[in-house]
């Protein structure tokens, strides 16, 4: 069985189909508070269709509790996690996955804590995806637009599946092998939260022969 964990999630649709595809997947789902949204909330529920009382879910106040509960080293290294990011070299596809793995996304918003990306620096994944130059014909007013949204105070989820912009010096100083992507070259395209956590997941059980699946 592999595990998804969802790092502050804020939307509560795409936990929701999320939810849906573990429930089909035999997959357990991990959410790591604060959460944008009440489990009970009717947006939640309806993206999950009737599959959300089926679920294997379990909720964690911070990251450390969620480590200690699972037997997972907190500050790293850690060979069962795979963390998501598009500031990582290494793709999805050159990992090795295992039974019992724990594939991590981060809030739509800003991904995962750059604090997080260091102490796991070898653990740090990304799924290809065209250049902004090649997607984004309006890169500059998307950029200026989402400035504009934070500056009136939206929420990180009304800004909506975004991504945080170059900002990984840190990164970088701690980069000796070669994990993290130029700050140049990161990109602002970025897949649905559910849409990469659907990806990832169905890579991993390729690689485990999908155990149970018709």
């Amino acid at each position: 069985m592999f595990n998804l964990v969802l790092f502050e999630p804020e939307i509560p649709a795409n936990t929701g189909n999320i939810g849906r595809t573990c429930v089909v997947t035999g997959t357990r789902l991990h959410l790591i508070e604060p959460l944008g949204f009440s489990l009970n909330e009717r947006a939640l529920k309806r993206a999950g269709l009737g599959y959300w009382g089926n679920l294997d879910l379990a909720v964690y106040p911070d990251w450390n509790d969620f480590c200690l509960r699972n037997g997972l080293a907190a500050h790293g290294p850690e060979p069962q996690l795979h963390l998501l990011t598009k500031k990582a070299r290494r793709t999805h596809a050159e990992s090795t996955y295992r039974d019992g793995d724990y594939l991590v996304l981060g809030k739509e918003s800003s991904g995962i804590p750059e604090e997080l990306l260091a102490r796991y620096a070898e653990s740090c994944e990304r799924i290809p995806m065209l250049p902004d130059k090649a997607t984004l014909a309006n890169r500059a007013a998307w950029e200026h637009r989402t400035g504009e949204l934070a500056e009136e105070g939206y929420a990180p989820a009304e800004q909506a599946e975004r991504g945080q912009e170059g900002g990984h010096e840190a990164l970088q100083r701690q980069d000796i092998c070669g994990n993290f992507i130029d700050p140049a070259n990161y990109r602002i395209s970025a897949l649905n939260l559910s849409n990469a956590a659907a990806v990832v997941l169905y890579e991993a059980l390729r690689q485990t022969d999908f155990p149970g699946m018709d």
